[in-house]
């Protein structure tokens, strides 16, 4: 019995060792067809292409240069109309924004300049100029010419030259602005620990605000309420004359401005007119001023239209009516020009009704 076991076991070593040596046998041919395959399937691919004259097949050899000659057509893709697309322009701007300004600079009024515009460039209110430049302007927008040099404060507020016995509460107190806001204005450069400011330093009040000094001229009225005659350009006015319909029209062809818009310390609108355009009567009345102004107007010619309200027509170059007569809506009464207190050409136009000004904004159509 033992003798038949050892048989058993001899006769399958042999068996095992075939299968051994086949299995090394069948993976040694896979590796040399695989090998081959790389090999060749460049060439194989080329010649295949010259066969079926294909100039634009595709190259598998990606080491292999394309000839100029040949075309490569590349896969096309097209977007469905009814798909959105995000697009992106390139940003080509690369400077940085400029940093908001801490420190007043200069500005030199140039021809066709208004207070209302200079401040508009500068991205602060009329007001604001005109507080921080009452030495050179006194609160009359009208009194700015060419030459004149403006603070141009960085913000909102008043420019003030510090004065001796100031101090910041009472500063404060007198603009109507806030104490902690002048101290931490860095322009102003103080030290929080002891605040103190020499006389004659300029010292930015943000916010800060005070009283107009108004400019105007007298309202003269017509009838039994009489007029100052004795002032240059008035008129004694007798009997009933024309009354206004209380409806306005412009009172030139043109219906824009340039210049100054009605604000605190600028009562009117200029309207943007050439020298020599055609000034017209905003509505029917009685002319009760016709001449020329010293205090900024130039001509000048103020209607009553007798129904509790006033135009005035300022700047004018020449005279189309006189004191005392009778204006119908649309009538020429007068022609545009830069006379009085003026850096351009304009019509300086004004509404009062019962004394007071009204924007005339309100009034036109």
């Amino acid at each position: 019995m033992e003798k038949e076991t050892v048989e058993t076991s001899q006769d399958k070593k042999p068996s095992k060792k075939w299968l051994i040596w086949t299995s090394w046998l069948v993976t040694a041919v896979l590796v040399a067809l695989l090998v081959s395959v790389l090999f060749w399937q460049p060439t194989l691919a080329q010649e295949l292409a010259k066969k079926n004259g294909d100039e634009t097949a595709v190259y598998a050899d990606l080491s292999a240069e394309i000839p100029s000659d040949v075309t490569v057509n590349l896969p096309y893709f097209e977007v469905a109309p009814q798909e959105e697309i995000l697009s992106r322009n390139p940003e080509t701007q690369t400077i940085a924004p400029t940093r908001p300004r801490s420190e007043p600079v200069d500005y030199e009024v140039e021809l066709g300049d208004a207070v209302f515009s200079i401040a508009q460039k500068y991205n602060i209110s009329p007001e604001t100029l005109l507080w921080s430049n009452y030495d050179v302007l006194k609160d009359d927008p009208h009194t700015l010419s060419v030459g004149q040099v403006l603070r141009i404060p960085p913000t909102n507020g008043i420019l003030y030259e510090w004065e001796e016995g100031d101090t910041i509460e009472q500063v404060a107190a007198d603009f109507r602005a806030n104490v902690d806001d002048i101290l931490n204005w860095s322009g102003n450069d103080l030290d929080l620990t002891n605040p103190e400011v020499e006389m004659g330093e300029i010292v930015m009040i943000p916010g800060g605000e005070r009283e107009f000094q108004q400019w105007v001229v007298p309202t003269y009225a017509v009838g039994r309420s009489g007029t100052n005659a004795s002032l240059p350009g008035g008129c004694e006015v007798t009997g009933a004359g024309l009354y206004g319909g209380g409806f306005f029209i412009w009172p030139t062809a043109n219906q824009y401005l340039s210049g100054n818009d009605f604000w605190s310390g600028h009562l009117a609108i200029d309207i943007a007119t050439p020298i020599g355009m055609p000034v017209y009567a905003a509505d029917s009345g009685v002319v009760v001023f016709a001449g020329w102004d010293s205090n900024g107007y130039g001509n000048v010619v103020m209607i009553d239209h007798q129904n509790g309200y006033h135009t005035l027509y300022a700047h004018l170059s020449s005279l189309g009516t006189s004191c005392g007569s009778n204006i119908v809506q649309g009538s020429v009464l007068g022609y545009a020009g830069s006379t009085g207190n003026s850096t351009g050409p304009h019509l300086h136009f004004e509404v009062r009704y019962l004394g007071g000004f009204l924007n005339p904004w309100t009034v036109l159509p």
